[in-house]
């Protein structure tokens, strides 16, 4: 049995706020900590299940967050950004039996601790087939097309909310209760880290490959938060404007949505000027 872990870090344990997840900040250092606990209880949880192996992918930002030293010793991590399959990156090579979604979120748009979608900002909400879809909800698309469950996700309890919809036999565990964007009631480290590890050794028992899901077609809408930046999104071949700011783009397969909508990001991103974005 073979583990697949992709650690995003604005759903891990005590964090509230942007700082906390900015790398360079003093905010962040202490939050890679937390962030570290929560994947590495996982890892234990899986292994406590009967894993044979388990592969951490980060997620996050720079994807270059967690503290490889303080991971269990038999674990393996993909660490650093520019990958295929980004977040999920590992599922295509047909050896994965499950996924777990560590310190996920909520998607731009809607309720939760610093919900978003790719970008922390400048998207204010994404629909897959008429569905507003979180990183989440995009994530088990994928990874379906190649017959890959999602058996756990960590987050604030709005996330294992989402996760409901997408993923509706997977075990979830709530870090924290989301108060506002930027505000949450957080349990300590040591619980969580409980809480965790138990999930994921009964979500073992989820693990197995599935018959691939079928293809889309999969329409994907985005909404950014000024017009430029919809302007902008089509020079990405294949999307074009829905409306003055939106674009949408349909896909064959996710695994080619997921690659146009990181084009997508990629290129607005770029696009947004520092004061009026």
């Amino acid at each position: 049995m073979k583990i697949l872990i992709s650690a995003d870090m604005e759903g891990a344990t005590g964090v509230t706020w942007p700082a906390d997840v900015l790398p360079g900040t003093p905010q962040w250092e202490r939050c890679r900590g937390m962030f570290t606990s929560d994947v590495n209880a996982a890892v234990l949880g899986f292994y406590d299940g009967g894993a044979e192996q388990v592969v951490v992918n980060e997620a996050h930002w720079t994807m270059r967050n967690l503290l490889l030293e303080r991971l269990d010793a038999r674990v393996e991590m993909l660490t650093g950004r520019h990958k295929s399959l980004s977040m999920v990156e590992g599922v295509q090579h047909g050896d994965i039996d499950g996924i777990a979604f560590v310190g996920y979120h909520t998607g731009a748009g809607s309720e939760g601790v610093l919900a978003h979608t790719y970008l922390a900002n400048s998207i204010t909400g994404v629909w897959l087939n008429g569905t507003r879809a979180s990183e989440g909800l995009l994530n088990a698309h994928v990874v379906a097309e190649f017959g890959v469950p999602v058996i756990l996700v960590t987050g604030d309890d709005l996330t294992c909310r989402d996760a409901a919809g997408y993923a509706p036999d997977a075990l979830t565990v709530a870090v924290k209760d989301h108060v506002s964007r930027y505000a949450a009631v957080c349990r300590t480290p040591a619980r969580t880290a409980a809480d965790i590890r138990a999930a994921a050794k009964e979500a073992t028992v989820l693990a197995g490959r599935r018959e691939p899901a079928p293809g889309g077609p999969y329409t994907v809408e985005l909404e950014f938060d000024a017009e430029h930046l919809s302007m902008a999104a089509t020079v990405v071949p294949g999307v074009e404007r829905s409306g003055e700011r939106r674009v949408a783009y349909t896909s064959g397969t996710m695994y080619e949505g997921i690659r146009t909508f990181k084009a997508v990001t990629t290129v607005v991103s770029a696009a947004v000027e520092e004061q009026y974005g």
